[in-house]
């Protein structure tokens, strides 16, 4: 593996940095956009029967319930508006949301770059590894196979290793930008759920639902 990397040449290595990267944001994320970290199951419910006076205390301490989750953020904003109108409640609900929105989105764009950039690193490992192939023969002419191997073999390494860490760093970007959206779309539904229900528009059996 290592007489592999070396016969890469230079280019090497921010191919192996870029793929170092690429493999502690998926980690991160992976751990990050668990749903039952950025949704909690029965969240709503729990901050509703609190508010109401049902839970323990009586009431909803907004500052653990930011701290709890994402959702959790989206729900705290939304209590905090209150006593306000249902369209005063709703756009601090929706700024709240695009803030939250955001934060999961977090090292997404350093994905997708790396995911562009490396490519583009084995492409150039290509063309470097061609010109000392042609350096090679403009000096010795074309006898000799073994003073052309270097280049050659510079070429087709770093050229595999770029797409090698592209492929999956691009399918990995794909899968979290989608489960971001997944993850934003069932907060925005337990948020409308919590401004019908405080304007009356919803029972309070509906939160469940």
């Amino acid at each position: 593996m290592l007489e592999i990397v070396k016969a890469g040449g230079w280019l090497m290595v921010p191919i192996l940095l870029c793929s170092v990267i690429a493999v502690a944001i998926v980690l991160e994320r992976i751990w990050a956009l668990r749903r039952s970290r950025v949704v909690p199951r029965g969240l709503l419910l729990t901050v509703w029967e609190q508010a109401q006076g049902a839970g323990p205390g009586g009431g909803v301490q907004l500052q653990r319930l930011r701290a709890r989750s994402p959702l959790g953020q989206v729900l705290a904003a939304g209590l905090a508006a209150q006593d306000h109108s249902r369209e005063v409640m709703k756009e601090t609900i929706e700024e709240t949301g695009r803030r939250v929105a955001h934060e999961l989105e977090r090292f997404l764009n350093t994905l997708g770059t790396i995911a562009m950039i490396t490519p583009l690193l084995g492409l150039l490992g290509t063309v470097v590894g061609m010109i000392e192939v042609f350096n090679v023969i403009t000096d010795i002419g074309v006898g000799s196979p073994r003073d052309l191997a270097g280049g050659i073999s510079q070429a087709l390494v770093t050229t595999a290793a770029g797409i090698g860490v592209a492929i999956p760093t691009l399918i990995f970007h794909r899968y979290f930008r989608g489960r971001v959206d997944e993850l934003v779309l069932e907060m925005e539904m337990e948020a409308v759920k919590l401004v019908e229900v405080i304007h009356g528009e919803r029972s309070a059996s509906g939160v469940a639902a």
